[in-house]
């Protein structure tokens, strides 16, 4: 990783400088921001310098290139630096950078509308649902019918692009909105077909609105008949409410109108078992599969395997593991981890280093959430200086996401070692990983506990400025933070800045 723990007591005098100069450059963008309102009458949002060293520059692909540009530089001054940069895009280059840029909505949007403006290139449908995406993630509702309504002038939509918005409404616990989708369809000359109503009970069931969905299947399955999928759908609604009792009720209803139970039903309902208590009844699920011909897949024994380590059942656990490589189903990443995560519930950790090397031995190879069980376990036992060597060593095998970073930044701000903090959100920032509200929230948290209100200042402009908006908590403890730094300027200027986004409230 390339940062070693650094060595305690660092100067005051080297903080209070730092503190200093940020506080001086937010003031600077500020008397700018009022000067400028003085002059036109009008609020402006002030960009800051961007440099680079562009004989670095050529040497890096032109997808790195781009992607540094996008985390360097300021939305403003975003069109400028990508004109000068010269980079031809290309579609598949577009679609890597908005998926990149995922949890950046509105920067995200500025390469967009930027790469649609260049000399023979046109956005690929999977471009365009990325940015409905992301949108809709920040709550840009409007925006992202207004890329519907290109989509249609270009035609481009087609069921995926309605199952995409009914997600993300759904997600939000707007029901109404996530219906009105459904219903609108024809109007944008895409009628809506049994995978689109498919689309819709999902992402009701998904937001745990299951009930809603059930009402509408019953009140149109006359209109779209039911497959395999649509029951499976409602079985593991109905288990996540949880209500076991009506997820068996769809099943029997299931097999007696002729629709026979596949694998994917099969492993929703050992799913539900286990998660109701039920693992021993889920084991026979399993042996009627067995005679009914139908073998279970690594998934079902990954469920297996995780329930029996929830219950302290670690000899099941593994004996159940050695069953499925006796019945010749290789085991996954998935099986691996909730071996992994047995282990860890029960502090076997020279277990869990076991599994890892026999990983790496068969070829199978761990994944973020690999690390981040193992991380869990290792902090929530007090053992920070081993779930950073976990995480070092992580790094070289598999790329972190954004839990990752987060379980870190935490863990060091709890620890009160704002340093390591701040080594591991610009470690984050070099490989171009683009931090979650909740990365962003962990570190200005922290930065607010140690009272550096200009560090955690000029990280909430940043987080306001790539769409994201900050947990009320989190808004408040700065607030309350700046004004115990009678930095009232500061604070009217962060509130402005989010008062420029789309008026909702704020996260919890």
């Amino acid at each position: 990783m390339g940062f070693l723990i650094p060595k305690v007591g660092r100067t005051a005098r080297k903080k209070e400088k730092k503190n200093i100069l940020n506080f001086v450059h937010l003031t600077r963008r500020i008397m700018l921001r009022r000067l400028h309102h003085n002059l036109c009458g009008r609020t402006m949002i002030f960009t800051r310098k961007y440099s680079s060293n562009k004989t670095m520059e050529v040497k890096l692909d032109p997808l790195t290139r781009l992607c540094k540009i996008m985390m360097s530089c300021p939305k403003l001054g975003l069109d400028t630096e990508l004109d000068q940069s010269g980079i031809r895009v290309s579609p598949e280059m577009v679609e890597d950078v908005l998926k990149r840029f995922d949890n950046a909505g509105m920067l995200a949007h500025r390469f967009f509308e930027w790469a649609g403006k260049q000399h023979n290139y046109e956005h690929s449908t999977r471009a365009y649902h990325s940015m409905i995406g992301s949108l809709a993630k920040i709550r840009q509702y409007q925006m992202m019918w207004d890329l519907v309504n290109v989509m249609k002038t270009k035609g481009m939509l087609n069921i995926e692009t309605f199952c995409i918005i009914m997600r993300k409404y759904s997600r939000a616990q707007k029901v109404e909105e996530t219906v009105y989708t459904f219903h609108i369809m024809n109007k944008f000359d895409v009628p809506p077909n049994l995978a689109a109503f498919n689309g819709l009970l999902s992402a009701l069931c998904k937001s745990k609105n299951v009930g809603k969905a059930q009402e509408i299947f019953d009140s149109k399955k006359n209109e779209f008949i039911p497959d395999s999928k649509t029951y499976s759908i409602l079985i593991e609604g109905w288990g996540r409410a949880p209500n076991l009792p009506k997820a068996r009720e769809v099943y029997r209803e299931m097999i007696e109108v002729g629709c026979n139970p596949d694998i994917v039903t099969y492993g929703i309902m050992v799913d539900i078992l286990c998660k109701a208590g039920r693992v021993d009844e889920a084991v026979e699920i399993v042996k009627e599969m067995e005679f009914s011909g139908c073998r279970p897949t690594s998934f079902i024994y990954s469920v297996l395997v995780h329930t029996y380590g929830l219950e302290n059942r670690i000899e099941d656990a593994i004996d159940t593991f050695l069953e499925m490589e006796k019945n010749g189903v290789e085991a996954d990443v998935a099986v691996y981890n909730s071996l992994i995560s047995a282990f860890c519930k029960v502090n076997k950790f020279q277990n869990v280093y076991r599994v890892l090397n026999d990983m790496q031995f068969k070829g199978v190879t761990p994944n973020a959430r690999t690390c981040n069980i193992i991380l869990s376990g290792l902090i929530a036992r007090g053992e920070t200086d081993d779930a950073f060597k976990v995480f070092r060593r992580m790094l070289k095998i598999c790329d972190p996401d954004a839990d990752t970073y987060t379980m870190m930044i935490k863990m060091f701000s709890e620890r009160n070692e704002m340093n390591m903090a701040r080594k591991v959100w610009k470690y984050m920032k070099r490989k171009q990983f683009v931090p979650s509200m909740h990365t962003f929230s962990s570190l200005i948290n922290g930065l607010c506990d140690d009272a550096d209100a200009p560090g955690a200042s000029v990280l909430m402009e940043e987080m306001i400025e790539k769409g994201m908006r900050p947990g009320r908590m989190t808004f408040e403890k700065l607030r309350k933070l700046l004004l115990k730094e009678e930095r009232e300027d500061v604070l009217e200027f962060l509130q402005e800045k989010l008062n420029l986004m789309v008026r909702e409230p704020l996260s919890d």
